[in-house]
């Protein structure tokens, strides 16, 4: 495999923490929960997008760049790290958010600017037709700049997942682990994808389940899928032979970035369980979709289970009154996981 052929600059800290939760085990009636800490990866608070930008980076490098610019949204944990990342490897960047200007920073936005990243709001414009004017106009100023799209999510940084499913393999063989699901918060699919041929590699028997924050089934599959024949072709690999893609929309509620009830729940479940803080965004919605499922037997309470914590918990403090109502915070009752 030419994995590690692939030019790879080491911005994260690996391998990162596997933690069996055995309370929440206990609270949900499961054999078996761990933790994978990819929101300890380090860089720039930590977050799994890290892994994915040790390989966007060097390529940026490579081809002589000295700005980045990428897209997403204002609480983006993909926008922090590639700032971070960025100024890791000596590169200025542009940060693309859509809609319009916000008055005030708050979460992760404050970081975005201790980082001197520049943000910019597409406003009327889709984030990546104003990624693409900008980066004209940098070119025109004697720039050079390296378009990094949503979440990383090309094949290239998708080898950033099928390192860590790898090391995730090694992990469970070390600590004598045998998972029967893998699952993670799936937005631009590259986590996932990249998890899905790392962890087969490794020789995992495991299903890895994606939990939609944003995308309908539909939408995501088609994207992973697409993301699983360019890694192939690039890590010259035959992905013929993996697990059909497994995807879950049952959990999106509102939108991306919307609370539901079962997110509140797991978000406030692991914390008082096992203190380990999720994000709002993706993690919570993740792990109270995984909850949900073992509820209603999707997955089995025999299970042994993965949950891939990918970070992001900034987002925590950008909008207090949507993720801390005032009304005070939820009442987890056993066995009533309402979504």
């Amino acid at each position: 495999m030419k994995l590690d052929s692939l030019p790879r600059v080491q911005l994260s800290f690996e391998p990162t923490p596997l933690q069996k939760l055995r309370r929440l085990a206990e609270y949900l009636g499961l054999n078996q929960i761990y933790l994978k800490r990819d929101d300890q990866t380090g860089l720039g608070l930590g977050g799994n997008k890290a892994r994915k930008l040790e390989y966007l980076l060097a390529d940026a490098l490579q081809r002589e760049a000295n700005i980045v610019l990428t897209v997403g949204g204002p609480q983006s944990n993909h926008c922090r790290i590639t700032a971070a990342a960025a100024r890791a490897c000596g590169l200025e960047c542009t940060l693309i958010f859509r809609g319009h200007p916000i008055e005030q920073a708050q979460g992760s936005m404050i970081i975005d600017r201790l980082l001197k990243a520049k943000w910019i709001f597409a406003k009327d414009q889709t984030r990546e037709e104003k990624m693409d004017e900008m980066a004209k106009e940098y070119l025109e100023q004697g720039l050079k700049p390296y378009l990094i799209p949503a979440g990383g999510s090309n094949a290239l940084g998708t080898a950033g997942y099928v390192r860590a499913g790898l090391e995730l393999a090694r992990q469970c063989q070390e600590q004598g682990i045998n998972p029967d699901y893998i699952c993670c918060a799936s937005g631009s699919g590259g986590t996932q994808a990249g998890l899905i041929l790392g962890c087969h590699l490794g020789g995992l028997r495991a299903r890895v389940i994606g939990i939609s924050v944003s995308r309908s089934v539909a939408e995501l599959t088609e994207k992973i899928n697409m993301l699983l024949v360019e890694l192939g072709a690039m890590l010259d690999v035959d992905v013929s032979a993996l697990h059909p893609v497994q995807v879950s929309d049952d959990f999106v509620g509102d939108g991306y970035g919307r609370p539901t009830k079962l997110s509140q729940t797991a978000l406030e479940l692991c914390a008082a369980l096992e203190g380990v803080i999720l994000d709002p965004v993706y993690t919570a919605k993740g792990l109270g979709g995984l909850m949900a499922m073992v509820e209603n037997g999707r997955i089995p309470k025999s299970s042994s289970v993965i949950f891939i914590h990918t970070g992001g918990m900034p987002a925590l403090f950008a909008d207090t009154e949507l993720y801390w109502p005032s009304s005070g915070p939820l009442k987890a009752e056993k066995g009533s996981l309402g979504s």
